[in-house]
């Protein structure tokens, strides 16, 4: 067998794990030909084909599993030796860079920034907010942190947590809205300036067995403006219990009714990376310290005694 041609496993390892040479060629930024032609070359150098074409599909076969299996701690570990490498060039001793939502970010990770620092003082971690979807390896990131539901063509992800809505308020609309029958709560609740999403709210209504007219006072394009303006008693939210944690243990927010809407699969807060970060190091520290935190959140949120009693 002739000398295996290494610059081709990088383009084997991606079109074994999409199972498509257009989808490979867009995350290796080359062109479909050159991939090809390199799936092609190492197919030829070892004498025995590797995959299976169905139609327009490329399946890998038992030679090309076995193959597969060989190369890639290799791979991943010339990966981990290249980010090594740039991060003794720049000074640093490893730099994780994560895109995160801004409401995400602001209302929930700032805060414990500083925890991350005192545990790993040698991962330097770069935050990018943004509400677009970003092309990790096109732009440098290591990781993600999305809403959505998933799987991300091309990455590998996580469901951290699914968080239900729950009715928030300033504690001057919950003073506000003290006294009576607590059935009635949810009819009252339509006559006060609501924050956000119509059909949000209509879902919580129908589930509290009130049939009203929503019309919000106003609406946003981020979580955490939301959340902001019914700090400052601008109207009552319908928001994450999740990003609220912090101002409901400080009192800042109130929950105003025990009623909450339950998660909408669609909106998971998931941790996605390029599957051959897998196993960095930094990477995991991030992921379990995540988890844990999350954790911590929740425990937090059952233990405390944040719902008002208007």
């Amino acid at each position: 067998m002739s000398r295996l041609p290494l610059h081709t496993l990088p383009a084997f390892r991606a079109v074994a794990r999409l199972d498509n040479l257009r989808a490979a060629a867009e995350e290796l930024h080359l062109t479909h030909s050159a991939v090809s032609q390199q799936i092609k070359l190492l197919e030829e150098q070892l004498g025995f084909e590797l995959f299976d074409r169905r139609g327009r599909r490329i399946v890998l076969n038992a030679a090309g599993a076995a193959l597969l299996r060989a190369v890639e701690p290799a791979l991943t570990q010339l990966d981990e030796g290249v980010r090594a490498a740039a991060a003794a060039a720049s000074g640093t001793a490893h730099r994780l860079r994560v895109t995160v939502l801004p409401s995400f970010a602001q209302r929930w990770l700032l805060p414990r920034m500083g925890q991350w620092h005192e545990l790993h003082p040698d991962i330097a971690m770069e935050l990018h907010a943004s509400q677009q979807v970003i092309d990790l390896k096109r732009e440098g990131f290591h990781a993600a942190l999305r809403q959505g539901q998933g799987p991300w063509r091309g990455l590998e992800g996580q469901c951290l947590i699914d968080s239900p809505s729950v009715v928030l308020g300033s504690p001057r609309a919950a003073h506000r809205l003290q006294g009576g029958d607590p059935a009635s709560l949810p009819a009252r609740l339509a006559d006060e300036p609501l924050l956000g999403n119509v059909s949000r709210w209509e879902a919580w209504f129908a589930l509290a067995g009130v049939r009203c007219r929503i019309n919000p006072v106003a609406a946003f394009n981020d979580a955490g403006m939301m959340l902001q303006a019914a700090e400052q008693d601008l109207g009552i939210t319908l928001s994450r219990e999740l990003l609220a944690a912090d101002a409901l243990r400080e009192g800042r927010l109130v929950r105003l009714s025990p009623l909450a809407l339950p998660d909408d699969a669609h909106d998971s807060y998931w941790l996605v990376h390029p599957p051959e970060l897998r196993d960095w190091p930094p990477l995991q520290a991030l992921r379990t310290w995540l988890v844990a935190e999350l954790e911590r959140s929740e425990q937090q949120l059952q233990t405390s005694t944040h719902l008002g009693t208007p």
